[in-house]
C-alpha cells in the first residue's frame, strides 16, 4: 500500500516510537501516585515530554503544555473557554468542525473570515474587517486540512493582538511541519495532535495555554486532593484522570525525530513531494487539483477531482490500485464551501517525511488509469 493520507494520521512512524510505547507499558505506571520506581519512570516520561514540547514550540514554561486526546479535545477546551454561550467567534473559511461544531453547541454568533484559496493578502483583510467589531474570540487554522493552505497566521496573530481579541490557533496540519513560535504569536491557545506531525500514537494530543482554561473534565489529578475544585494552576487543571502513559512515552519519541529531522528539513521534503504530485496531476487530462505554484503557500496536503467521477468513487478506484487516500468532506464542510467543493468534496492527498519520490509516481500512474478509465475499470 502507498500511504497518502497523513493528513488523518502519519500511519508511518519513526521505530523509536513503537520502542518507546512498548518499553512504557513493561516499566511505568502511573504518574504522581506513587514514590516507587514506576511512578518515578512515568513522572519523568511526562516531564522529558512536555519540556521537549516546550522547547519545540517556543512555549515559555513546560507547565503551559497540557496533555489531550487529540487536537479536537483541546480545541474544546480553548473555545468554551473563551466562548460564552451566545457569545460571538471569528473563524477562518477553512475550519475543520471541531472549531464549528463547538462554537454552535455554545449557540455562538459565527463570522467567517473568507477568502479565495492561497490569498494571505484577501485573509488578513477578512480578518482586519471581522476584528473591527470585536469577538471573544478568533479561531485560525494554520494550514487547512483540505487544500494544504498555509494561513498568515503570524499576521493573523498580530491583528488579533491589536485589536484585544484572543486567538485560537488550530496546529493539526502545521505541528511538526511548519516552524511553530507560541511566544511569538502571543495566542491563548494552539492546540495539536500527537499523530500526525509529530509522529506519536494516537489517541495523543497538546493544547500550549497563555491563557486561564476551564476544565472540561474534574476529578483525579492526584494534586490539591482535599479541595473539590479542580486545581487552579497548570497542567493539573486540565489534567483530569489518569495519563495515557503510553501514548506520551510514545508522543516524546515523535517529538525527539522531529527535532532531530528539523521541521525545516521535513517541511521542505513535503513540499518537494506536493509539487512532484501537483504537476503530475496537471498533465492528467480530466484531473483538477487545487495546487499552489508557490510553495510558501501549501504544506502537505492538497485536494484533486476527477470529472464525470465522484470523489468517493475515485478515492476508491486509487484503492483498489494499492495507493491510500480520503474523500469526502474531511470534516470541514466551511472549507469546501469557500473553495467551491459543495457538495461532493475533492479527493485528498497528503504526505509525510516517510513519502518518497517513487510513491508519489506510483499514484499519478494509477490516477492516470482512473481518469482514463471513467473509473469503470476492475482491478482482479
Amino acid at each position: 500500500m502507498i500511504y497518502l493520507d497523513s493528513a488523518a494520521t502519519t500511519f508511518q512512524k519513526p521505530a523509536a516510537v513503537q520502542r518507546a510505547v512498548q518499553q512504557a507499558m513493561r516499566t511505568m505506571s502511573s504518574p504522581g501516585r506513587g514514590g516507587y520506581e514506576s511512578a518515578r519512570l512515568a513522572e519523568e516520561t511526562l516531564f522529558r515530554c512536555r519540556s521537549a514540547a516546550a522547547e519545540l514550540f517556543s512555549v515559555p514554561a513546560a507547565e503551559q503544555v497540557v496533555f489531550t486526546m487529540n487536537s479536537t479535545h483541546g480545541l474544546n477546551i480553548a473555545i468554551k473557554s473563551l466562548v460564552p454561550p451566545g457569545g460571538r467567534a471569528i473563524v477562518s473559511g477553512y475550519e475543520h468542525n471541531a472549531v464549528t461544531r463547538p462554537l454552535h453547541a455554545l449557540n455562538a454568533e459565527v463570522i467567517v473570515a473568507a477568502a479565495p484559496l492561497f490569498s494571505p493578502q484577501a485573509t488578513l483583510e477578512a480578518f482586519e474587517r471581522a476584528l473591527k467589531a470585536g469577538a471573544d474570540a478568533a479561531i485560525c487554522t494554520h494550514v487547512s486540512n483540505v487544500f494544504g493552505d498555509i494561513l498568515p497566521i503570524s499576521d493573523v496573530a498580530r491583528l488579533c493582538r491589536e485589536a484585544g481579541v484572543p486567538l485560537i490557533i488550530d496546529a493539526s496540519q502545521s505541528a511538526g511541519a511548519l516552524p511553530l513560535d507560541f511566544a511569538a504569536l502571543g495566542a491563548a491557545f494552539i492546540a495539536m495532535p500527537g499523530h500526525k506531525g509529530l509522529y506519536g500514537p494516537q489517541g495523543t494530543g497538546l493544547l500550549l495555554c497563555g491563557h486561564d482554561a476551564m476544565p472540561l473534565l474534574e476529578g483525579g489529578t492526584g494534586s490539591d486532593s482535599l479541595r473539590q475544585e479542580m486545581p487552579d494552576f497548570l497542567p493539573d487543571r486540565l489534567e483530569a484522570g489518569t495519563h495515557n502513559v503510553p501514548g506520551i512515552a510514545g508522543l516524546a519519541a515523535g517529538i525527539d525525530f522531529v527535532r532531530t529531522q528539523r521541521t525545516e528539513r521535513i517541511l521542505l521534503h513535503e513540499r518537494q513531494l506536493l509539487r512532484r504530485a501537483g504537476h503530475g496531476m496537471q498533465r492528467i487530462p480530466r484531473v483538477k487539483c487545487r495546487f499552489s505554484e508557490d510553495g510558501a503557500l501549501q504544506a502537505g496536503v492538497l485536494s484533486f477531482t476527477v470529472a464525470g467521477l465522484s470523489a468517493e468513487e475515485t478515492a476508491e478506484q486509487m484503492a483498489r490500485r494499492g495507493v491510500a487516500l480520503r474523500a469526502g468532506l474531511h470534516c470541514a464542510p466551511f472549507a469546501h464551501k469557500t473553495a467551491g467543493t459543495l457538495p461532493d468534496g475533492t479527493v485528498r492527498l497528503s504526505v509525510s517525511a516517510f513519502n518518497r519520490p517513487f510513491e508519489i509516481d506510483a499514484a499519478l500512474r494509477a490516477l492516470r488509469e482512473v481518469a482514463a478509465a471513467d473509473g469503470k475499470t476492475e482491478i482482479s
